[in-house]
């Protein structure tokens, strides 16, 4: 049966951040995902988990910067990661140093390492380049502590400009990096808008084992399955068939806006959820 993270960015917006994880565990999650972790102690939110018998499954590295105070800034201010851009090595390794320290401390298993817009003037090719160069670099890092380094493909629409749009361009780099701890965050919303054919890509991806990481959210809207156009039972039964055949137990994180961000709202959007929590 799939497991679902709840992701703590954007599911209960009527909460202060750290209340969040309470709130998750009520509704049933025994995981959860979110953005980036650099704004509070790593001890903090590792009591939160603990607190609520959760699991942390995932979080990114950060979008751009070299310390604390622009990890927090990057974000706001249009960065989307460094990770491919030319010129942007110190400080993807930089941003990347801090992650794997929150992750050990975190005990999360996968690392979102931010692809990032493609630089002005770049090409495709060393854009391409840039970013299995540092997924090298990162991959050797992250396999000493037993973690995986992921990549996802954005759709052009919610991020104009993002180097890595389809998942056969994402398979492509993983597979030129060379390295098992490399991986594919599939995002089915993103998957859904610029390539659709969802139960296919599923069926055909997974079982290459270069899929470390589901994400969902309904389309066009963002918001939680049932309130757009994807027939999401046929979606999870395809996840669940195609992962019992080839023995995949990753997580599905739930990234998606609440229709409802009223006090609540979350947890009254989370009828589709109810058969699998």
């Amino acid at each position: 049966m799939p497991r679902f993270a709840a992701n703590l960015s954007m599911m209960y917006p009527d909460l202060p951040f750290l209340d969040r994880f309470e709130a998750a565990a009520k509704d049933g999650f025994k995981a959860v995902e979110y953005l980036f972790p650099y704004a509070f102690p790593a001890a903090e939110l590792t009591a939160r988990l603990k607190a609520n018998g959760l699991q942390q499954v995932l979080f990114n590295t950060p979008a751009g910067g070299t310390d604390t105070d622009s990890f927090n800034a990057a974000w706001t201010q249009g960065s989307r990661g460094t990770a491919s851009v030319p010129g942007r090595e110190a400080e993807f390794r930089a941003g990347f140093e801090a992650a794997l320290v929150y992750a050990q401390a975190l005990d999360c298993p996968r690392i979102h390492t931010m692809v990032g817009l493609r630089a002005d003037g770049a090409s495709v090719e060393a854009a391409d380049n840039t970013l299995i160069g540092n997924l090298k670099w990162a991959a050797t890092l992250a396999a000493q502590d037993g973690r995986d380094v992921l990549i996802e493909p954005i759709n052009t629409r919610s991020v104009p400009g993002f180097h890595l749009n389809r998942q056969d361009h994402a398979h492509r780099i993983a597979h030129a990096v060379g390295a098992e701890n490399v991986k594919v965050q599939m995002d089915l919303f993103h998957c859904q808008i610029v390539e659709g054919d969802l139960s296919t890509k599923i069926a055909h991806y997974l079982p290459t084992g270069r899929v470390g990481h589901f994400q969902i959210a309904e389309v066009p809207q963002r918001h939680e399955p049932g309130t757009g156009e994807l027939n999401w039972t046929h979606i999870f039964q395809t996840i669940d068939k195609v992962s019992t055949e080839c023995g995949w137990d990753g997580w599905i994180g739930c990234e998606y806006n609440p229709a409802d961000a009223t006090a609540g709202g979350t947890s009254r959007g989370l009828a589709w959820a109810r058969p699998y929590l």
